[in-house]
């Protein structure tokens, strides 16, 4: 199927039982062809988008100490800032600064029994000369994450299964990751890499993205199908998860970034929804009509997909950040190495 833009899909059509079932026609189709789409009707009030925008604007303009100060570098738990050309996206620099936060938890106890990605687990850095961003960033996680679990009971029912299948996976301390993150203006001649070609390693992700700010290109049939914003929708992908739960029916889309040119910059806030970091992702027994169209999931021996999220995501934090996994958790970069 040849598309040159992604779908649009209503939430609010699921809040009505007379459309509920043409919505999660739309949403299974949606992300078994394309794997992204648009969602509006979801109720986020447009006042806490506003701050939101407003907030990572003030965080990346405070002085390079004070977000240095903060570097994830510090965490041996990949929380934190990420300096301009950071991080790595198939081994490539990306040309973005962000703040990562996750979850807020206790770091774990570990032992010689742990599993590796626990060190995932842990508290986050805050710049202290900006204490509104933890109650942006917390009052923005709690609205995705109600629309995150709305997302996945609908896609539950339409591919056949319980509504509350995924609810043992995200019951308990569901692993959230967001990202805030700038997009300068590449320097002539320096490249466009944003952020390079991928598969998000979870479940779900929910994407705003600055209004009017565009960059974001989704790979379809072997083209890039550009994804500018559209006001107040947000941008939904599933993640490689999702793949492994329908045994490739739905399937985990590549996605770029490419850099604004000249003195252009494009704030981005990605919300990653993913289970316990323990949970196994549940294997659905797809209907036979949807099963005979799965494909199986994704073989790539230079990204092999795990079914629990914590060494999926594990595997995605090494290869971003060498630099934090060198200085905190040598022993566990050889010991992937080695697999």
């Amino acid at each position: 199927m040849s598309i040159t833009s992604l779908p649009v899909l209503d939430l609010s059509l699921a809040q009505n039982p007379d459309t509920a079932e043409q919505f999660r026609t739309q949403l299974r189709e949606a992300t078994h062809e394309v794997g992204f789409f648009y969602l509006v009707g979801h109720g986020i009030p447009d006042e806490l988008q506003r701050r939101l925008l407003a907030v990572a604007r003030e965080f990346f303009a405070l002085p390079t100490a004070e977000k240095l100060a903060i570097e994830n570098v510090r965490s041996p738990h990949f929380r934190g800032y990420t300096r301009l050309g950071g991080e790595l996206t198939e081994g490539k620099q990306d040309w973005r600064e962000q703040i990562d936060i996750g979850a807020e938890q206790p770091a774990a106890e570990r032992t010689d029994a742990s599993p590796a990605w626990e060190i995932l687990q842990g508290p986050n850095q805050w710049p202290d000369a900006l204490p509104e961003l933890r109650d942006v960033i917390t009052e923005w996680n709690d609205t995705l994450t109600s629309i995150a679990l709305s997302l996945l009971r609908e896609w539950a029912v339409a591919l056949g299964q319980d509504a509350n299948i995924f609810d043992d996976a995200f019951a308990h301390d569901p692993s959230i990751l967001i990202k805030v993150v700038r997009y300068p203006g590449r320097p002539k001649g320096a490249g466009s890499q944003g952020v390079g070609g991928h598969k998000d390693a979870g479940v779900l992700t929910l994407l705003y993205v600055e209004p009017g700010k565009g960059g974001l290109q989704v790979e379809h049939d072997g083209d890039w199908i550009d994804a500018p914003p559209i006001d107040g929708a947000l941008v939904v992908n599933i993640g490689e998860l999702l793949e492994v739960a329908t045994g490739g029916y739905l399937k985990a889309t590549v996605h770029r970034v490419v850099s604004p040119e000249g003195d252009g910059e494009r704030i981005s806030v990605p919300f990653f929804f993913n289970p316990n970091y323990a949970a196994q992702i549940p294997e659905f027994d797809l209907p036979p009509e949807l099963a005979a169209r799965a494909t199986g999931v994704t073989v790539d021996a230079n990204n092999p997909i795990h079914d629990s999220y914590g060494a999926n995501a594990l595997k995605s934090r090494l290869r971003a950040h060498p630099d934090v996994a060198a200085r905190w958790w040598p022993d566990i970069v050889a010991a992937q190495s080695a697999t």
